[in-house]
């Protein structure tokens, strides 16, 4: 009897102790250590390729104890300028940049450098001397032109014609990919078969409404135009929009990017095809980039993510289209 009491007391007692149960602590979940702020400045966030590398920036670094804040640099150097010393004297942790102008934005990265600030850089390069960047993670930008001349031909076919670049000279990620087109088009002419000639490189500013007018404008200096290469999805589509409404829909289109708004295009044959990127995973290996650097490992200069040439039997099959 005294020990059935001496029992009951006990477990009464140690009820908020658990008893009859063991306290696993390892169940409760426990938020990661905190390492800090990444500040983040991408070219515009306008466009929907530069949100998913920032909601995955900010996802990923969540994840590992990062608070993240991602500006819009709106493809103003001296707007992005300032949202890097911003990050300076905020003393973040680390600084990732989609520069808008890799020459021009050299003199603020020097100010992060000489603060001690690692300075990433994320699609857009920057490759200047007198500058320290950890590393660079992008696209292959440079095969995402050849795979844009690989379609072109394609769609072209055995008559070949003339073609029109719809460029955005100020991100280095697109001198890359016009290069790459130029480059696999002129092996296309050497080998001798439908010959394609590029009679035209307009600026586009990587948006639709400087697409529309860059494609009218292409046009109207050549009427027989047969096709049109824009280094991204807004260009490509206001193109489109302008050769609607000039009854030219016969014109093939490539863009570059894989947007949702562009792989749909492609599904209803308005676009012919996109060397398609992957952003999300760009934004993913910027924060495992800086948590090893942070480490103390050795990053090499850049990791480059090769695109896959998207066509309209793909978007055929893609379940997130309508």
């Amino acid at each position: 009897m005294k020990h059935r009491i001496f029992t009951l007391l006990f477990c009464t007692l140690g009820l908020f102790a658990g008893c009859g149960r063991s306290t696993d602590r390892s169940e409760v979940p426990t938020a990661p250590k905190s390492r800090g702020t990444i500040g983040v400045s991408l070219l515009a966030l306008d466009n929907p390729f530069f949100q998913v590398i920032g909601d995955n920036i900010t996802a990923e670094g969540k994840k590992h104890g990062y608070t993240t804040i991602v500006v819009s640099g709106d493809k103003d150097v001296a707007k992005q300028s300032n949202q890097i010393k911003d990050f300076i004297v905020k003393k973040v942790s680390a600084i990732v940049l989609s520069p808008c102008d890799s020459k021009s934005i050299i003199p603020v990265i020097q100010e992060a450098n000489a603060a001690g600030i690692p300075v990433f850089t994320v699609d857009i390069p920057c490759n200047e001397p007198g500058v320290k960047i950890v590393t660079q993670i992008a696209s292959d930008n440079f095969g995402g032109g050849k795979d844009a001349a690989v379609a072109m031909i394609e769609a072209l076919g055995e008559a070949g014609g003339k073609v029109a670049v719809l460029h955005f000279k100020q991100a280095e990620s697109c001198i890359l990919r016009v290069n790459g087109f130029r480059e696999s088009i002129k092996a296309h002419n050497a080998a001798g078969k439908g010959k394609i000639e590029i009679v035209t490189e307009l600026e586009s500013g990587g948006a639709k409404d400087m697409g529309y007018k860059a494609a009218e404008d292409a046009l109207q200096a050549h009427p027989e135009l047969r096709g049109i290469f824009a280094i991204n999805d807004p260009s490509a589509l206001g193109a489109r929009a302008a050769l609607e409404k000039a009854g030219k829909t016969q014109v093939v289109i490539i863009g570059f990017d894989g947007q949702p708004e562009g792989k749909q295009a492609i599904k209803e044959g308005k676009l012919y095809a996109d060397p398609i990127q992957f952003p999300d995973k760009m934004g993913i290996q910027i924060v495992e980039s800086i948590i090893r650097h942070s480490n103390g490992e050795t990053l090499p200069p850049q990791t480059l993510i090769p695109t896959r040439l998207y066509r309209k039997a793909d978007a055929q099959k893609d379940p997130e289209l309508k």
